[in-house]
């Protein structure tokens, strides 16, 4: 299979000229294995080393002896979390070696391996982080204004280039069972893999919505705090995105809870046992589904922007809100071909003040409702903010 262009290589390339150590950090079957790999052809005498391949990891028995006499070369340490008791290692060999491009460290994130390397290599380690597929990495996807089968598939890789849906949603449970029985525990959290079942899958059906803790603590029988706790785990491995409430002086009673979002559509179809795309499309997930494909992708391009979304107590909303610097953006997504919106879309990009608002629908090209703001494809208001 022919290798598809990810959108952060260039950067991850640029970062290893210039740091000790560059961490690619994302959920697992993301791809980070693949990159690095691809990576490495740059660099003719990289190491590649698995940590979960008992041959890989017996080579790192000795690990100061390793690196020195391999250091002339970029060494790639895969699944990083699964010796953790490497990062002391790597922070001496860095400072006794002292240049750059050394090492490249791929994890699929959690808490252990996030703290260690923050505090371990705090000025020696650059991080970078690997989403599934985004649609313009798909040159194809974006061919089709619903985008059907990234939409309904998700976007990671063997998800999406699967032979037919039925494979790739019995690839997407699998998945699922494996990250609650095997992956979770592999971390270092002994949570119960049948609770944390329950609440991705409660998640699921209140995708997109403004969350009340108490409330599904009472449903799975823990306290809210237990729920925090989940949710940390959830999000730390890059399965669910937590959307915090925009905070500003504006005199206006906001909202103060997060919204959740399953951050693969793919995976949340599964969890809803959702297989195919007319299914999708008699579903009443459809539109927060629309909502975290277009949310996921326009984060996973740029890290410039801060998210938030904004709600009031009187109805004033926005899907989401994008500010860099003095600039603030507003974004609605309308799962529909001919949009309609509400007053109180307008009322609140009165309240912010927004520099230009996009709503974005399943269409074929953008065109002006008012001014300032435009209904348009994801992949149009995609070019726009990285041209910003």
């Amino acid at each position: 299979m022919e290798y598809i262009d990810r959108c952060i290589g260039l950067s991850i390339k640029h970062d290893l000229k210039h740091f000790p150590s560059v961490a690619i950090l994302g959920p697992r079957q993301c791809g980070k294995s693949t990159l690095a790999r691809h990576i490495l052809k740059d660099y003719p005498d990289g190491i590649y080393l698995d940590l979960e391949n008992p041959d890989d990891l017996v080579k790192l028995e000795q690990p100061s002896l390793f690196f020195r006499e391999h250091k002339n070369k970029l060494i790639c340490l895969d699944e990083i979390q699964r010796a953790p008791e490497l990062f002391p290692v790597l922070r001496s060999t860095i400072d006794l070696r002292n240049r750059n491009s050394q090492f490249l460290i791929l994890g699929s994130a959690s808490p252990d391996l996030l703290r260690q390397s923050s505090e371990t290599l705090a000025g020696r380690i650059m991080y970078q982080y690997l989403t599934p597929f985004l649609i313009k990495e798909i040159p194809t996807v974006l061919s089709d204004s619903l985008h059907k089968e990234y939409w309904i598939r998700g976007g990671f890789p063997r998800s999406y280039l699967a032979e037919d849906d039925r494979i790739s949603f019995k690839w997407r449970k699998s998945f699922i069972q494996t990250f609650l029985e095997r992956d979770i525990r592999n971390m270092g959290i002994s949570y119960p893999a049948s609770t944390l079942r329950r609440l991705w899958q409660m998640l699921a059906h209140v995708q997109g919505q403004v969350i009340n803790l108490s409330q599904l603590g009472n449903s799975l029988g823990v306290s809210h705090t237990m729920v925090r706790h989940y949710l940390d785990v959830l999000e730390q491995t890059f399965m669910v995105r937590i959307l915090k409430p925009f905070h500003g002086n504006l005199k206006k009673r906001l909202i103060k809870s997060p919204k959740v979002y399953i951050r693969d559509t793919g995976i949340l179809h599964a969890l809803l046992n959702i297989e195919n795309f007319d299914m999708l499309l008699s579903h009443p997930v459809a539109g927060s589904s629309w909502e975290t494909l277009v949310i996921e992708n326009l984060l996973g391009i740029t890290d410039d922007y801060n998210p938030s979304f904004y709600r009031t107590a009187n109805g004033n909303e926005i899907d989401l809100v994008l500010e860099k610097g003095n600039k603030r953006y507003a974004v609605e997504c309308k799962f529909s071909s001919a949009p309609k919106l509400s007053a109180g879309f307008f009322h609140a990009i009165n309240d912010l003040k927004t520099d230009h608002a996009w709503i974005i629908a399943p269409v074929d090209s953008e065109y002006p409702v008012r001014e300032n703001v435009t209904v348009a494809p994801v992949g149009f208001v995609i070019d726009k903010l990285n041209s910003l």
